[in-house]
């Protein structure tokens, strides 16, 4: 079992015991709505506000589902030289638009490149595939409008999903330029490394994991499918260059490693 209190500087106990008083670990035994509203609030608590030279517009992807958007591009800069199409956190059950709206402000201003946030469907009134079908209508349509690379990126949910894009988009004449996951969570076996090792890490255990998945999935065992877990594709060739953040004191940890290892093998740049 690690000692926490080791493992984690002043800087980051700070970060936890703030988050989890918003947050607190418990919430994930609350009604939806209940996890929704309590995520929300600490979202707009921490929400850190846009730079003023980042201007925002909301939009929708045509489609049977209109997913929402929202658009940010940097003021002064002309057309942009990239774009970054971002996948919100959230465990498929919480999350939007406003939750991450300074982090894709934050990304925007500091590279000068337009991002566009997705909110797709959640969990569990839609169960997978809903939250992978809207991430790949989202990146076509930005790929359709947007002559320039597109990175795809997101934070843990996000990360799976923007993993996932990259796998379904592999091969096309407008794949992404490159994939950026953070502690993204990619399909690794629960039973095995950091699944146990950091099984009652904070903000996030083990026992938080298996309620996701099994609301995205309905309680059903879904093997061998690369849109619900990267990890589960037998193919890593010829994905785009590959950034993964993985966070030491977290049961998802080790997805980064084991998931950059098999691009590497087939190649790729990871």
């Amino acid at each position: 079992m690690p000692d926490y209190d080791q493992l984690l500087d002043a800087e980051m106990k700070a970060f936890v015991d703030r988050t989890n008083s918003y947050y607190p670990p418990e919430t994930v035994t609350f009604t939806i709505d209940q996890q929704r509203a309590v995520y929300n609030r600490m979202c707009s608590e921490f929400h850190a506000g846009r730079p003023a030279t980042v201007s925002v517009r909301d939009d929708q992807v045509p489609g049977d589902y209109r997913v929402p958007v929202r658009i940010y591009d940097k003021a002064g800069i002309g057309e942009p030289s990239a774009a970054v199409v971002y996948f919100h956190g959230g465990g498929f059950v919480v999350g939007g638009l406003e939750s991450h709206d300074d982090v894709c402000a934050e990304i925007c201003d500091f590279t000068d490149y337009r991002v566009v946030s997705v909110d797709y469907r959640l969990s569990p009134e839609y169960s997978h595939p809903a939250a992978f079908d809207d991430s790949v209508a989202a990146f076509d349509w930005v790929a359709g409008a947007f002559g320039g690379p597109i990175v795809v990126a997101g934070d843990s949910a996000g990360g799976n999903l923007a993993a996932a894009v990259s796998h379904a988009r592999r091969g096309h004449s407008r794949q992404p330029a490159g994939q950026v996951l953070i502690y993204p969570g990619l399909g690794g076996d629960h039973n095995a490394g950091s699944y146990l090792e950091h099984a009652n890490a904070p903000m996030l255990t083990k026992a938080d994991i298996d309620f996701y998945v099994g609301i995205r999935t309905k309680g059903k065992e879904i093997t061998g499918d690369p849109t619900l877990a990267p990890l589960h594709d037998t193919d890593y060739s010829n994905l785009p260059p590959t950034l993964a953040f993985p966070a030491e004191c977290d049961p998802l940890c080790d997805d980064s490693a084991n998931y950059c290892a098999r691009i590497t093998a087939a190649g790729g740049e990871a």
